[in-house]
């Protein structure tokens, strides 16, 4: 059975909107995810005084709540605020709303400010990137002092009225026959000023503080993939949303695999003996060991796909391809056997004329070379 909303909030069904208002700006804050990190019990309350204030701010959802309850609501369509980070990253439109200020993006002289979005770079290996991992990382930002409740003041004390600009936000100068309008240097724009600052963050609203994020990093991600972590950033000033975390990814390169795209490409090295006999090797893959033939007289350079052997597409849809590029090696340092055994093998080669494309090749381009010349003395 559900909770009744006005039970939630702790007001009269009778209780007007501001004092609903100021019934949810105490709830929230005591329960906000920032003040409560991984506390599950302050998460649901946070989601049940929010769904409350949702119903109750709303003429026309309180009306059929007051007449039909739950059920009303539920057969008039309305399904919930939605799940918690659809929730949380709405906090912005729902403060401001309650302290007078904008939504997120829109911050309001005097009202809630929502806190800046960071950038955090995260080096990973080559093998990590393919197959995705997940990883806690500990990373520095300014959050909402909770001693103030991001208002910069001590407690028990306000902020008061900026006798340069009376409020305004805007200082007028008079030049010749214009007058210039500029941001007021002493409250920066605000219209107000602290003089009686919190001793935790000096009248600022911001503490600084290390907090360990964890980071699921999707298999078949590359440099310059970024991942968008809502409330993560900077905390919010009196009574705004926390900014988001844009977690920016950079790939080390790998000795053995070159990546474009899904494709991984390698060169792989098999002596003189090999490719002119041709074999079974075992080649290696990001997804570990693969048996490729190589068929007799293969050359250097040539070139061998392995289906799906390749990179996962972040999208779903398989792999990519494998391709892998052979380098015939040629024997160096040599004893003399080996040469002996070379020279006899050559001598074979010509005996059964396996050097004559070669020499007709050369033969040809020779007769090209001379034929210019002589066409050039001429």
């Amino acid at each position: 059975m559900q909770t009744c909303y006005y039970e939630v909030l702790s007001v009269s069904k009778s209780a007007d909107s501001t004092v609903i208002k100021k019934a949810y700006r105490k709830l929230a804050m005591k329960y906000h995810p920032d003040r409560n990190p991984d506390n599950k019990e302050a998460e649901a309350s946070f989601k049940e005084c929010t769904e409350a204030y949702e119903v109750l701010s709303d003429h026309q959802k309180r009306k059929i709540y007051d007449a039909y309850g739950h059920e009303g609501l539920k057969s008039s369509g309305y399904q919930g605020p939605g799940n918690f980070e659809d929730m949380f990253s709405g906090l912005g439109d729902l403060f401001g709303d309650l302290f007078g200020g904008g939504g997120r993006g829109r911050p309001q002289r005097n009202g809630p400010q929502s806190g800046n979005d960071l950038r955090y770079d995260i080096e990973i290996a080559f093998m990590e990137a393919v197959h995705g991992l997940a990883k806690e990382v500990e990373i520095s930002r300014r959050d909402t002092c909770w001693t103030c409740e991001g208002t910069g003041c001590r407690p028990g004390h306000k902020r008061e009225t900026c006798p340069s600009c009376n409020g305004r936000g805007q200082v007028i100068r008079s030049q010749g026959f214009f007058q210039v309008s500029s941001t007021c240097p002493q409250c920066h724009g605000e219209g107000e000023i602290v003089t009686d600052p919190c001793n935790d963050c000096n009248g600022s609203g911001l503490v600084e503080k290390q907090k360990k994020v964890s980071l699921k990093i999707p298999a078949g991600v590359d440099t310059g993939a970024q991942m968008r972590l809502r409330g993560e950033g900077e905390g919010g000033r009196r009574g705004g949303s926390s900014g988001d975390l844009y977690v920016v990814i950079h790939v080390k390169e790998h000795e053995f695999f070159k990546r474009d795209r899904q494709t991984i490409y390698c060169e792989f090295p098999v002596s003189m003996v090999q490719a002119a006999l041709g074999c079974k090797v075992d080649v290696p893959t990001i997804h570990g060991k693969k048996k490729m033939s190589i068929p007799a007289g293969s050359q250097s350079g040539t070139r061998f796909t392995l289906r799906k052997e390749g990179v996962p597409s972040l999208r779903g849809g398989g792999r990519g391809d494998m391709v892998v590029q052979l380098q015939v090696k040629t024997p160096v340092n040599l004893c003399e056997e080996q040469k002996k055994v070379l020279e006899s093998f050559d001598e074979l080669c010509q005996q059964y004329g396996q050097h004559k494309e070669n020499e007709g090749f050369f033969s040809k381009l020779f007769h090209e070379v001379v034929g210019k010349k002589d066409k050039e003395s001429n």
